[in-house]
């Protein structure tokens, strides 16, 4: 069995229609078991590999598509693991 995680501590912000939204499509995408923790969201399969590769496109592709491009970011972690990255903001003087 494979399983990989996605930290969305940051993303949770952005309200729970965005985190269902989520989950939904990567169920979509991957056809795999897509369970919704309190800060992350985990991804298990039995029988195909989901790579971690192709997670991050998937939820670099879900953030563009919501037009979160601007504040969040896709970037990697331990093992299997994926953070939503909220993007500093530069301060305008």
């Amino acid at each position: 069995m494979t399983e990989a995680r996605i930290d969305i501590t940051e993303l949770k912000d952005e309200g729970s229609d965005v985190i269902k939204e989520l989950t939904t499509y990567l169920t979509e995408k991957t056809n795999a078991k897509v369970e919704t923790g309190v800060n992350e969201i985990t991804v298990k399969d039995e029988k195909l590999v989901v790579s971690r590769t192709y997670l991050r496109i998937l939820l670099k592709k879900f953030i563009h598509k919501k037009e979160l491009k601007e504040q969040f970011r896709v970037i990697g972690g331990k093992e299997n693991v994926l953070i939503i990255k909220g993007r500093k903001v530069p301060e305008e003087e």
